[in-house]
């Protein structure tokens, strides 16, 4: 008889993941016998549990915030995005029983738009980010990554731009906020990786009138599902594409590694996640 095998969500506080809806879908869907729950993983402990991952009783886990920085830290070996973040999001134990780490939200954020927006990357030329964080990052390696010629980096704390510019080089340029019009212009992407707009912040205020309509706009935020700023460039008849996907779409190579099947993000999936967030599909 096999070992169940035990996945988790870790972070701190971790009670608002939808992560066990994915995966506890996945796992019904596929006949799998294992388990994905909710672990939370106080700050002052967090690398000793990284770092001892092995007696924790899971093959892997996802990290959300504020521990990503700190599980990369406590890996044996990190892939190529999640050296380049400094971060990682999904973390497994080889059957060497290192750890390895991995930062699968540039994978999320580009499975989700090949999804609802095949081709969007046909033209791949400049490109506009908003937002200087770790999301951030995740979204110019994943447009570097589809050969995106420049990509446009535009943050209230210019500093912080920079930062992710002396990261990934020469095809990235750095903006302060008030620079946004004189760029939009070009842009062929624009993505917001902010938390404005989101359910409970500050609203994202944004003149898109310099913006082509060609342009495909898009919102790591998913709560709400349609931002204000994805309304207003529906609206104006841009394509547009939400950010649930992104979440959806992350999560798949980590059940891959973990429960050996490689999981399709389905309509079924994503009604349970509108429907747990108290949103009608």
């Amino acid at each position: 008889m096999s070992r169940l095998k035990k996945a988790a969500v870790t972070g701190w506080p971790v009670d608002h993941s939808r992560s066990p809806v994915i995966h506890g879908y996945w796992l019904k869907k596929y006949g799998i016998e294992g388990s994905y729950v909710a672990r939370a993983v106080p700050p002052e402990t967090a690398f000793s549990f990284y770092r001892d991952f092995a007696g924790s009783g899971l093959v892997g886990c996802n990290v959300t915030v504020p521990h990503k920085e700190v599980a990369a830290r406590a890996c044996d070996i990190l892939d190529e995005a999640a050296q380049a973040m400094g971060a990682a999001n999904t973390l497994w134990l080889d059957d060497d029983g290192r750890l390895h780490g991995s930062n699968t939200d540039g994978l999320g954020f580009l499975g989700n738009l090949d999804q609802q927006a095949p081709g969007w990357d046909r033209k791949a030329g400049s490109a506009v980010v908003l937002g200087a964080g770790g999301a951030a990052r995740a979204i110019v390696w994943a447009l570097l990554e589809r050969k995106f010629t420049t990509v446009h980096i535009v943050n209230r704390t210019l500093q912080k731009a920079r930062d992710i510019q002396e990261t990934f080089g020469s095809q990235t340029i750095a903006h302060s906020w008030d620079n946004l019009g004189k760029i939009l212009d070009n842009a062929s992407v624009l993505v917001n990786t902010t938390a404005l707009g989101m359910t409970g912040k500050d609203p994202l205020r944004v003149d898109l009138s310099p913006l082509p309509v060609s342009a495909l706009v898009t919102d790591i935020v998913y709560v709400p599902v349609e931002t204000e700023l994805l309304k207003q460039a529906r609206q104006r008849g841009n394509p547009v594409v939400d950010g649930l996907g992104m979440l959806l779409h992350q999560a798949v190579p980590g059940f891959e590694k973990w429960f050996g099947r490689q999981p399709e993000v389905d309509e079924t999936v994503r009604d349970l996640v509108l429907k747990d967030m108290g949103v009608a599909p």
